[in-house]
């Protein structure tokens, strides 16, 4: 398998494209104007405890304070007080699993990559673990807390953090005031995992714990001392910056993510990494130079002419995830919806198969429909809650295939999932970490129009609404003449007809009225002014 990381650069946004043999896999977009927060440290100051949601919101100086919910404090709170002198301490009741930790690093890829079964989905906001069960924390309003972001903020909600923090570096984690080892379990062979955890527990500091990442296989161990060396100096200088600095303060930012995704995505399987900028592709050459040198030469500059994304044929499979519609390789397709709750995902055959033939089509239907919708929710980025409607199955067997089929998919997914076996009406429940806004989300802005739905008002139920305003304005109302400031496509339906609309109108309700067409109006609304003193009257007799 030929695996490559290509990456675009402009003046305004990176592009990065993972992709196995020719084939998009993976796809990131780096914003400058909202850069990635994932990985980020503040200290910040408790604004709110709710019990009654078993949350904290920590005031970082954003515009939406951060959410911390009580299963999100760890046992090292007290030691985090501690270290920035703090008196007061959180109550820790119960210790934590003896479970090697997850690494809190890009997109938050967790040590554990397989679904889990037999396990009812949740929402993010209602995942809980075993801490949950703790008495509340004692954490009282306007105390300084340390806390690392986990979430990137979506529509109207703020950050997630959490209070145990974690420095990724290339082969390892380093988790600070912890004692826990760990060692990814993508790392399969038992020699190597038993080598990895000896040179581990000899090269780390007292009061730290560490987690041995999926990189380090087959590394020496001065290759994972050094990047422990520069760990440990990013948390000495974040205790320090602590005890200087007043909440709520920036302490630590981690990688943009164009940086991270080579941190953590360029591995020895990779063959070739392409930048198509100089200033981009010297910062890569350099920071690979510092982490893991052999691996340098697999770099190289993009000099042709042509766009990078066109001469490696991807512009044209980005185009596929902004479609809500995807095409199936036997003629069938699904459809992508975004609801406010949930992700949901239709599946459909797109041609008729004979009676006998109907079972066995609808399964090949469906198979290639579970490889594609992992697919594209690792491309899209899509979390939270997702409801499959696949083509229904009569025999459970075939629903079995569907279900074994999605979870060998998953397999290749670094976010956590968590799915339910197929139901009796073709469904199919799945929840997917969700770490930041989709790509649909981050490349697209709402419609100002329609607000997002993809619905306008039809013009007749708006001129409809316009008579409404006029007979209450012909009742309240004491100027007789108005003017009626309108979209074009609108002022083209009232000037409609032998006799006007606006023409019986002024008729039957005895005003005035001067029709405005301006092409900046919203073609949902409409404005009455005032013609002698130019108000705007709409909202008075609404």
């Amino acid at each position: 398998m030929n695996k490559e990381i290509i990456i675009s650069s402009s003046t305004s946004q990176n592009h990065v494209a993972i992709t196995e043999d020719n084939n998009l896999v993976d796809f990131f977009v780096d914003h400058p104007e909202k850069r990635r927060m994932v990985g980020d440290v503040f200290l910040g100051k408790v604004a709110r405890v709710l019990p009654g949601i078993r949350a904290v919101f920590i005031d970082i100086g954003l515009k939406h304070d951060a959410f911390l919910h009580f299963s999100d404090i760890g046992d090292r709170t007290d030691a985090l007080k501690d270290m920035l002198d703090e008196d007061e301490e959180a109550d820790d009741g119960t210790d934590e699993e003896e479970t090697e930790p997850q690494a809190q690093t890009q997109d938050q890829t967790p040590v554990q990559t397989q679904p889990q079964e037999q396990k009812p989905p949740a929402r993010d906001k209602d995942k809980h673990d075993h801490r949950e069960q703790r008495q509340i924390p004692k954490l009282h309003k306007g105390e300084s807390i340390l806390i690392q972001i986990i979430k990137e903020p979506v529509k109207d909600k703020g950050v997630r953090c959490t209070s145990s923090i974690s420095i990724p570096g290339r082969f390892c984690v380093l988790l600070p005031l912890d004692n826990k080892v760990g060692v990814s379990k993508k790392i399969y062979d038992f020699r190597e995992r038993k080598r990895l955890r000896r040179i581990a527990r000899g090269i780390i500091p007292s009061n730290c714990g560490l987690i041995i990442r999926t990189a380090a296989k087959d590394q020496t161990e001065e290759a994972l001392s050094g990047d422990l060396r520069y760990l440990v100096k990013i948390w000495e200088d974040m205790q320090e910056d602590a005890k200087k600095q007043e909440p709520p303060a920036l302490l630590y930012k981690d990688l943009s993510t164009t940086i991270s995704v080579i941190r953590d995505l360029f591995t020895p399987d990779v063959s070739k990494v392409f930048v198509d900028s100089k200033k981009l592709y010297k910062e890569v050459r350099n920071y690979v130079q510092f982490i893991q040198p052999e691996l340098i030469d697999r770099i190289e500059l993009f000099k042709q002419d042509e766009p990078i994304f066109e001469a490696f044929k991807i512009d044209e499979q980005i185009k596929g995830l902004m479609g809500r519609k995807v095409s199936l390789p036997s003629g069938g397709h699904i459809v992508i919806e975004h609801t406010e709750a949930m992700v949901v995902i239709d599946v459909n055959s797109g041609r008729y198969a004979a009676k006998k033939e109907q079972e066995l089509n609808s399964l090949k239907t469906d198979l290639e429909a579970s490889r594609e919708i992992v697919r594209q929710l690792r491309l899209r980025d899509i979390g939270g809650l997702i409801v499959v409607d696949f083509i229904d199955l009569e025999d459970e067997k075939n629903r079995k295939k569907i279900y074994d089929e999605l979870k060998k998919e998953f397999k290749k997914d670094r976010a956590k999932i968590a799915m339910l076996p197929m139901t009796e009406f073709g469904l199919m429940q799945i929840t997917r970490e969700r770490i930041r806004e989709n790509i649909v989300q981050s490349m697209n802005d709402a419609c100002p129009y329609c607000a997002g739905t993809g619905l306008l008002t039809k013009k007749s139920n708006l001129i409809h609404e316009i008579e409404h305003w006029l007979k209450r304005y012909h009742v309240e109302g004491k100027s007789k003449s108005l003017t009626l400031k309108v979209h074009p496509s609108l002022g083209l339906k009232l000037r409609e007809g032998f006799i006007s609309r606006l023409t019986k109108f002024q008729l039957k309700y005895f005003v005035k009225i001067k029709l405005q067409e301006e092409e900046k109006i919203n073609p949902q609304n409409y404005y009455f002014l005032a013609t002698k003193t130019g108000i705007d009257i709409t909202n008075d007799f609404n």
